[in-house]
């Protein structure tokens, strides 16, 4: 790590308790992690997953629960890759790791037209590839390096261009019932992330599939994001939050909610409102009834 004055050094620790404390809050609130797991922590070479695993080590020391970390890497055989930079930085962790090879590089430039957004086909590639592995070393759980932001991005890429309401759960059981994916840096800024790689230093590796395609969808929404929360601060909180707090009744999924079976009960006296009448208005027309909450007290 680079060298700090004592100032920068104080806002470093501040920053990284806020990460752990963040991970850590979100390990618990959704039981991401139990006694014995065998975490296998998926690196790609970006800011997200080094600081993901940077995190998770150090919240390992003091976890009241024993797990095990194993670092794991995709080399997907892109051009230029550089291969040996993963394996020196996690040599020097002293940690359990290991590097796939899988050619995916190839079928994503075989099948998607020049120009066009590979993400979608190198992700599922990748997946695939990632969830046989972890099988394969007896791993309970797969850690993404997803944050906050990567979850609401996601849900209105999904609202614009797929037409639903969906995003990245923090937790997550595949399709097939034999893998769980978590996101320990589901309660974690951006912000925050970046700013801790480049005060960590990790030797980042720019995705050279993806990575230079300006006008990804994602892209667009990012913006968008990053507009409102610089014209309301906390936006991307709350947007987060009404995640949490979803109310099935209060939208239009018949699948999610019975609407069907909806039916007027008005013998139960535990109704929360009832038309209160203000008879020195009642004659008029502008406001002849009044709707306020039932107080019992009265």
């Amino acid at each position: 790590m680079q060298s700090l004055n004592s100032k920068q050094k104080s806002d470093f620790n501040k920053l990284q308790k806020r990460l752990r404390r963040n991970a850590g809050r979100a390990i618990t609130d959704y039981r991401m992690i139990e006694a014995g797991d065998r975490v296998m922590v998926c690196l790609s070479g970006g800011k997200d997953s080094y600081a993901m695993l940077d995190i998770l080590i150090g919240l390992r020391r003091n976890a009241p629960v024993d797990f095990e970390l194993v670092a794991v890497n995709m080399d997907q055989k892109q051009p230029g890759f550089p291969a040996d930079v993963l394996p020196g930085y996690l040599d020097e962790l002293n940690i359990e790791y290991y590097i796939v090879e899988k050619d995916t590089y190839s079928i994503v430039k075989e099948k998607i037209p020049e120009g066009k957004t590979t993400c979608g086909l190198c992700s599922r590639l990748r997946r695939g590839t990632l969830y046989s592995f972890a099988e394969k070393i007896g791993a309970t759980k797969i850690a993404l390096g997803h944050h906050r932001d990567d979850i609401v991005e996601t849900l209105f890429l999904n609202l614009f261009y797929g037409g639903r309401m969906a995003a990245m759960p923090p937790k997550l059981l595949a399709d097939d019932g034999r893998n769980i994916v978590i996101r320990p840096l589901a309660y974690c800024r951006e912000r925050d992330l970046d700013k801790y790689a480049r005060l960590r230093e990790f030797p980042l590796i720019p995705c050279d599939l993806c990575g230079s395609q300006e006008n990804l969808q994602r892209q667009q929404i990012k913006a968008m994001l990053n507009d409102w929360e610089k014209a309301s601060p906390g936006r991307m909180s709350n947007i987060f939050r009404a995640l949490q707090h979803v109310a099935p009744s209060q939208l239009a999924d018949p699948e999610l909610f019975n609407f069907v079976a909806l039916a007027l009960n008005r013998e139960d006296e535990r109704a929360p409102y009832a038309w209160a009448e203000d008879e020195t208005t009642r004659s008029s027309s502008e406001n002849p009834l009044q709707f306020m909450p039932l107080n019992k007290s009265s």
